[in-house]
């Protein structure tokens, strides 16, 4: 099979021919359709997360029908999932019986500890495969299997802020905007200083204001959320955030958060994190997306092309989601 392969963290990313792979007891063996790519992708690839398994097939918002299963009845031949980042945990520790799957120790992740979507076929635990919702066609869907599942993670840790602040408005905010005006709350999109195009974009998903990272939002936000890695973006958007507000960090990786004034904190103001994702999240935004009438804005790109959609997404070229249609 043709699949995208990284060989080491930061090394070479290219195309090859690998064996189709067999699924063991508990898995199935997809056929891929469509990956969408994620910037935790980037992350893999350019190496600045490093614990994954190498030689690795990245990409965690797959798409696709089930080719052959081992003792998994629930997922018949045909069946159309998706693969999450989320692809493994242990099942038994305080983490896992207490609903925090998410924060397992012994977590394996998508396109990081196991081979991931770029690639005509893969291998998954049956488990954590999802059933999607019709409606949607497999470009379409794939952005929801991270940025979605992710950004809903994120917004639900918002709890019922009414004003929304969103730094980075790509493919999670574009998706969680959606959700955010449905649900009867105003956003507000901060992209990079001048982009014209991404503040445009962001009003015509319904943003009540768009500008850039220097400027300020026509009133204080209960809540932040931070989808670009840039560890500055934490201390501005505090300055942004009303007493009692949070400030929600939502990628794998950031850049190092600079020091800030305690007073730019006090006022019981709130720094947190999102890690990854529970298969309950996934439920959940799956069965919430077409109610709320969410569509994804997608670029698409062949598997050939992978490195030229990552390197789009690297230059902020992207507007929305980039997907890979594996033909």
């Amino acid at each position: 099979m043709k699949a995208m392969q990284l060989d080491h963290p930061g090394g070479r990313f290219r195309l090859v021919d690998l064996p189709r792979p067999a699924p063991g007891p508990g898995e199935v063996l997809v056929r891929v359709q469509a990956c969408g790519v994620c910037r935790t992708d980037l992350h893999v690839v350019d190496g600045d997360i490093t614990d994954g398994r190498y030689p690795i097939v990245p990409g965690h918002q797959v798409v696709g029908t089930v080719a052959d299963a081992n003792g998994v009845e629930a997922l018949p031949v045909g069946t159309r999932v998706g693969i999450p980042w989320l692809g493994h945990t242990c099942g038994h520790c305080r983490f896992c019986l207490q609903g925090a799957e998410n924060l397992c120790d012994a977590a394996e992740f998508t396109g990081y500890q196991r081979n991931g979507g770029y690639a005509e076929y893969v291998v998954a635990d049956a488990r954590f495969c999802f059933h999607l919702p019709s409606g949607y066609d497999d470009l379409q869907v794939a952005p929801l299997l991270c940025a979605g599942l992710i950004g809903y993670r994120a917004l639900r840790m918002a709890g019922e802020a009414p004003a929304l602040g969103f730094y980075g408005f790509g493919n999670a905010a574009h998706i969680l905007t959606q959700i955010a005006r449905w649900q009867g709350r105003r956003v507000y999109a901060f992209t990079r200083d001048g982009d014209v195009d991404g503040q445009a974009f962001a009003r015509e998903l319904g943003a009540a204001w768009a500008g850039g990272t220097s400027e300020s939002a026509p009133e204080l936000l209960d809540a932040a959320i931070l989808f670009a890695p840039a560890g500055t973006l934490v201390p501005l958007a505090l300055t942004h955030v009303r007493k009692g507000g949070q400030v929600i960090c939502a990628g794998i990786h950031m850049s190092d958060i600079p020091s800030f004034p305690y007073v730019d904190l006090w006022g019981e103001r709130v720094i947190r994190s999102v890690a990854n994702l529970t298969r309950a999240d996934g439920v959940e935004l799956l069965a919430l997306a077409p109610r709320a009438g969410v569509r994804t804005a997608v670029e698409v790109f062949s598997l050939a092309e992978t490195p030229q959609a990552l390197d789009a997404l690297r230059a902020g070229r992207i507007r929305g989601a980039a997907v890979v249609r594996i033909d």
